[in-house]
């Protein structure tokens, strides 16, 4: 079944242009917690929460500085991550591909018969 993943700013409701819905649909697998990324070409950001830190949270362009207020009026007690300074460079997944050989490793040897 086709699914699209939909983006909108937390601010405005806007969505991103095509190009950068591909850059935000690329970071989806990035395992990060409580980090920010940016999603070019549209200047969109978005936060890594996962765990303490919440879910992730997307702003676009105009809308940045408001996200980064939000979330350190909102975590900023619980470490440094909200108060990060830009940019933001993503050079890729981190962690991702090795968490999967983990898993894979460990479901393949859980239960079998003669562990």
């Amino acid at each position: 079944m086709p699914v699209k993943v939909v983006f909108e700013c937390e601010v405005c409701g806007n969505r991103p242009d095509p190009e950068t819905q591909v850059s935000l649909e690329q970071q989806l697998l990035d395992l990060r917690c409580g980090e920010y990324l940016d999603a070019a070409p549209g200047g969109w950001l978005t936060w890594h929460g996962r765990g303490i830190y919440g879910p992730n949270r997307y702003a676009c362009g105009e809308h940045r500085g408001e996200l980064k207020a939000t979330l350190r009026t909102h975590y900023g007690n619980l470490g440094w991550h909200p108060w990060a300074r830009g940019p933001h460079p993503w050079a890729g997944r981190r962690g991702t591909d090795k968490a999967r050989r983990l898993k894979r490793t460990m479901t393949s040897t859980f239960g079998s018969p003669g562990s």
